[in-house]
């Protein structure tokens, strides 16, 4: 285990780490003082315990829930990007600037998961694996690793996903320390969402802009792959607060009052989703 590189992974997507941890010069040093004092078994269950003191010294079970939940959907979209880039050998990612994307996002995959087993400590779900999922989602995404538009679409699907899924529990972290970086991971998973879309764009999908927008006919979904629908449900709402945006001032459409406001997904509805990308035995 090296544990300078598990905290420059957290840093990226947690800048605050080392002051939570303690000052940089202090915490450089703990760790090793920490490496000297106990043994390499002990390793990963003191790493741990730094975590939950940065994190809190107390995680509400329901806050303790919700960081399970993500840190699942977290192995997931690491496991998704990582098999692309390093097991299938039948899907093409053009070298370059795809490939380079596809890397960093499956990076940043890789730093939340391990964020968030350091925040759970010895709280944190059994990990899953990659023999655990089923990115064909049981049949419905036969392509996903021979066809390069097809991974795209599903990687699509997963950050939209992703960002919902975060912003719906927010309300429950609400008060704790692990907002804040809930919220970090959640702007870092609209940033790959949107750059999804762009490469989806730049290879002929029509339709789609940076952002969530109406599908054709004003319906929810606005990717064109209707096995994803249950992604977008009530992204086509233009009600906020009791206001109906659409012909709120001039040239207000409905297709702009939906692209100003983001829905929520709520965790049954994140469920349904993840489970189609794991394999009987293993659902959430």
């Amino acid at each position: 285990m090296n544990i300078i590189n598990i905290i420059e992974e957290i840093e990226k997507v947690d800048g605050e780490i080392y002051e939570r941890l303690s000052p940089r010069r202090s915490a450089m040093k703990d760790f090793f003082n920490m490496g000297k004092k106990i043994s390499l078994a002990a390793m990963p269950l003191a790493l741990g315990s730094m975590f939950q003191k940065a994190y809190g010294q107390s995680t509400p079970t329901a806050v303790t829930d919700v960081l399970n939940f993500a840190l699942a959907l977290e192995y997931l979209e690491y496991h998704f990007y990582n098999h692309a880039l390093v097991a299938a050998p039948t899907l093409t990612i053009p070298a370059g600037a795809p490939t380079a994307a596809i890397t960093t996002i499956r990076n940043h995959e890789l730093a939340h998961v391990n964020l968030l087993k350091g925040a759970l400590g010895g709280s944190a779900r059994a990990e899953i694996t990659y023999a655990m999922t089923d990115f064909t989602a049981g049949g419905l995404f036969p392509l996903v690793y021979s066809d390069y538009l097809t991974f795209l679409k599903v990687a699509l699907g997963f950050e939209d996903t992703g960002v919902r899924a975060y912003k719906g529990q927010a309300t429950i972290l609400k008060g704790n320390a692990v907002l804040t970086t809930a919220l970090q991971i959640h702007s870092v998973e609209a940033r790959h969402a949107s750059h999804i879309r762009q490469m989806l764009a730049a290879n002929g999908a029509t339709g789609l802009k940076p952002w969530i927008s109406l599908g054709p006919g004003g319906i929810a979904n606005d990717t064109g792959v209707s096995a994803v629908d249950a992604v977008y449900v009530r992204e086509n709402n233009d009600v906020q607060a009791g206001v109906t945006i659409t012909g709120i001032a001039t040239g207000v459409t409905k297709a702009a009052a939906v692209e100003c406001f983001d829905e929520t997904l709520t965790k049954a509805e994140v469920v349904n989703i993840a489970n189609l990308f794991l394999r009987t035995g293993f659902k959430l």
